[in-house]
């Protein structure tokens, strides 16, 4: 299993969660988050913005699924056809193991079990 980390701008979020949806993916967490990227924010006239507002979206995946969920985030994310700075950065990392707290199920890349609490 795979953890997919999607830091997308907010305006694009509703699209993205969209494309998950109709491909099968509706399991995500949403949070707000603010930051910067290489360029270190923008500058418009005399203010500098260090930190802009963006959208984390987190997802666990099988491994099957990597690059099906990130090309749909990466074209659902994209601004325009080139795409811009500030469009976002997709993180994947291994996932070990998954447990859901109201059954007690554990979940591994093996299968599932009941967890005894």
């Amino acid at each position: 299993m795979l953890m997919i980390k999607a830091i997308i701008r907010p305006e694009k979020v509703d699209v993205v969660l969209e494309q998950l949806m109709s491909e099968g993916f509706p399991s995500v967490t949403k949070m707000n988050v603010s930051g910067r990227g290489k360029q270190r924010g923008i500058k418009i006239g005399d203010i500098t913005y260090d930190e802009l507002p963006k959208e984390l979206l987190m997802l666990v995946v099988p491994d099957a699924d990597k690059e099906l969920v990130i090309n749909l985030i990466m074209s659902a994310a994209k601004s325009g056809t080139q795409g811009a700075f500030g469009d976002g950065k997709i993180f994947v990392s291994q996932v070990e193991e998954v447990y859901t707290v109201s059954s007690g199920i554990k979940e591994t890349n093996t299968g599932t079990e009941e967890v005894k609490s």
